[in-house]
């Protein structure tokens, strides 16, 4: 049992059970007073107990009943059940809760979405589902699959008791088919070489662990949500964006891998901008060439004109000297007047 203790520190926002608190605390109901809370896999009830301290009504749900027992000490009441065996409704009464917390339970589940979708039957008008999981997407992970590792631990992201694995994706499209619309989504924050996950940083392709660090929801640790059920006939809203309990810029790690990444960053601008560069004087050169094409092509049809103008006035000239040569050998009276409207039409020309 122990593998599982924990200790809930509520000046540490960037852990999953500070956050469950905090969307457990603001998904309390105005109308009924003292909030009714359902913590199913309880644990030893730390949840529970700081909740009960903020003055809600605390039932928990466990399966390991020496934990059970230990929850017993601090909630109102609790129920020692498989879920997998015995679903929520056979276990609790429905409609009697304002706020159902599965923290750190879905992923244990082998039917996540029948679990959510027997908590809206648990719930009251205006209730809320509450929980935190880990999101298979994390760095450490991608990062240990690109060594062909997939290393089970006794906690983690990678406990070996977890049947699910979830990414923002796939967690988004079990609330809906579940019937949900998502109104709250926030993260817990933890660089890829900060956590269990087991990874040789040194055997990685170069730069490779700074570029993980760089892609969306790699440093997302654990998910943490708030959802409503649907009402007849509504369709889920879009996801909220997420809002990391502390800011990846915050938990990431500068490194040797960092450096190199930059480094590499660098160079391949610099080759870029000298592509650019290239493909620039290449574009200005082309647009040159396409107007000196059309310079030759307009000097090669005024040549033209020029030559067709030439061989007419050469077909007249040589007319011309026919009729001399003629009139050298046959003068008659009007031959002048001839010559002269001859030479005015070339003169036209």
């Amino acid at each position: 049992m122990s593998h599982y203790a924990v200790e809930i520190d509520l000046e540490q926002p960037n852990t999953s059970h500070v956050q469950v608190i905090d969307l457990a605390s603001a998904a309390s109901g105005p109308e009924t007073g003292a909030t009714r809370v359902l913590d199913v896999g309880c644990w030893t009830g730390e949840v529970g107990r700081i909740l009960t301290e903020r003055g809600c009504s605390v039932t928990g749900i466990e399966i390991d009943t020496e934990a059970a027992r230990l929850a017993e000490k601090v909630l109102d009441r609790v129920v020692v059940a498989d879920l997998d065996e015995k679903p929520l409704t056979e276990l609790v009464e429905p409609g009697s809760f304002d706020v159902v917390i599965f923290a750190d339970v879905l992923e244990h589940l082998v039917d996540p979405r029948a679990a959510l979708e027997q908590a809206r039957e648990l719930l009251a008008p205006g209730g809320r589902v509450v929980i935190s999981i880990p999101n298979v997407t994390h760095g450490s992970v991608r990062l240990a699959l690109l060594q062909g590792r997939w290393q089970t631990t006794e906690t983690g992201l990678l406990d070996r008791t977890h049947i699910k694995f979830y990414s923002r994706e796939g967690l988004a499209t079990l609330f809906t088919e579940a019937g949900y619309a998502i109104e709250d989504l926030r993260g817990t924050t933890a660089d890829p070489l900060n956590v269990e996950v087991a990874i040789d940083p040194a055997d990685l392709p170069e730069a490779s662990v700074e570029w993980v660090r760089r892609q969306p929801d790699a440093l997302v640790y654990q998910f943490q949500l708030s959802a409503r059920p649907l009402a007849d006939g509504e369709s889920s809203a879009a996801v909220p964006d997420l809002v990391e309990a502390a800011p990846a810029e915050d938990v990431r790690l500068r490194d040797a891998h960092t450096k190199r990444f930059e480094e590499v960053h660098r160079s391949r601008l610099a080759t870029r901008d000298h592509i650019l560069g290239v493909q620039a004087s290449a574009n200005s050169a082309q647009a040159r060439v396409g107007v000196l094409s059309k310079q030759l092509r307009e000097s090669r049809a005024i040549n033209k004109r020029r030559r067709e103008r030439i061989e007419r006035l050469r077909g007249k000239v040589a007319g011309l000297e026919a009729d001399l040569t003629y009139a050298t050998r046959h003068p008659v009276r009007n031959f002048g007047r001839r010559v002269v409207r001859r030479l005015r039409r070339v003169g036209a020309s």
